[in-house]
């Protein structure tokens, strides 16, 4: 398995960065572009990187925000995969800011085979896309600072993720992970009926070392799990504590990683 990353809020050597994310996995002969940030930046950094994004087999969109899904703008054809609810409209709440896709769904069916499902299905032999994600831990995804056009809470119900099933258990790659991610690894265990996980990377949204960022370390303790890479919108005091916790590297744009 290698993972490039395309785009990230951290930049390395010879690359830029924006807030938002996109990673290219090669897996088992699959080539899955996951995300786009929000400009053509990710295709800026792949073309230093060597990796050509339209060799992707699919586009998966892990949910409907600015800073992952709109660079799509910049490719066209194609598959692509997401919930149904990425389009939805949204907003921040103490501003109104709007944070939703720039394209709609028409847009986008005009522009990919677009597929959009709610519950989890198989992208290939050992890759599941996780679909809509339970909400059950007592300490994930209780508040939100989004709302939809109403004015409703907007807890991001589209947010997915994908699981990887290898010889040393499953790794999963989340975007953001607004539903916790606790409980995307328990959806993933119970989605794939594999118990061991290997690897966990991408958006942890914490910000603060909380309640929330101290029961995640103890169950990734607990688990076991050996390769814990939390990037994007994972905040300082956070990804401190996860430093202290398992010894982290910090995630940067250009970075390749095989596993």
């Amino acid at each position: 398995m290698k993972i490039s990353v395309l785009t990230d809020n951290h930049a390395g050597s010879h690359f830029q960065a924006e807030h938002g994310l996109s990673y290219f996995i090669e897996f088992e002969g699959r080539k899955l572009l996951f995300d786009t940030g929000q400009s053509d930046l990710f295709l800026r950094n792949a073309r230093i990187m060597g990796v050509n994004p339209s060799d992707a087999d699919m586009i998966i969109l892990s949910h409907g925000h600015f800073d992952h899904g709109n660079g799509l703008g910049h490719l066209s054809g194609g598959k692509l995969i997401c919930h149904p609810a990425c389009f939805s409209a949204r907003f921040r709440k103490h501003d109104h800011t709007y944070i939703g896709l720039k394209y709609s769904i028409d847009v986008l069916s005009a522009r990919f085979s677009l597929q959009t499902s709610e519950r989890p299905f198989p992208l290939a032999e050992n890759i599941i896309f996780l679909g809509g994600i339970p909400r059950l831990s007592d300490f994930e995804s209780l508040k939100t600072p989004f709302a939809l056009d109403d004015g409703s809470p907007d807890y991001i119900d589209d947010d997915s993720a994908i699981a990887l099933i290898t010889d040393k258990g499953l790794f999963v790659i989340t975007g953001c992970a607004h539903s916790g991610i606790v409980n995307t690894l328990e959806h993933a265990k119970k989605v794939s009926g594999h118990d061991q996980i290997f690897g966990i990377m991408g958006g942890f949204h914490l910000k603060e070392n909380n309640r929330q960022t101290k029961e995640t370390i103890n169950y990734l303790r607990q688990q076991g799990v050996r390769h814990i890479l939390p990037s994007h919108c994972t905040e300082l005091p956070a990804l401190a504590a996860f430093h202290e916790a398992f010894g982290i590297k910090q995630i940067r744009t250009g970075d390749v990683l095989n596993f």
